[in-house]
């Protein structure tokens, strides 16, 4: 079984977590709700979330320091978004932000 994840979506919202160090969500509607897939600069799923509409996923994300990065020019000459393929990869402090810990 592999554990790459397919997502759709390549519209990136980014968070600087601390210095050269990121963390990106992408947004892919599912079975009537959007589901943001967390990932890493090496292109690893370590979280998860599943939101009723795609708007509620957009205010949580900026709710919670995530920009889109298509909207932030600066951010696109100092950073690349990672890229396809992605799989499963364990973040070392666990569900960050599914379990609630640094997400409000």
């Amino acid at each position: 079984m592999s554990d790459e994840i397919q997502i759709i979506s390549r519209d990136y919202w980014f968070k600087i977590v601390e210095l050269l160090q990121q963390n990106w969500a992408l947004i892919d509607e599912i079975d009537g709700v959007s589901k943001v897939y967390f990932i890493g600069d090496t292109s690893g799923v370590f979280d998860e979330m599943v939101f009723p509409t795609l708007d509620e996923a957009v205010i949580a994300l900026n709710r919670n320091g995530f920009a889109r990065f298509t909207d932030d020019k600066a951010a696109q000459e100092m950073i690349a978004a990672p890229d396809a393929p992605f799989s499963r990869r364990p973040h070392p402090n666990g569900q960050i932000y599914s379990s609630g810990r640094y997400w409000r």
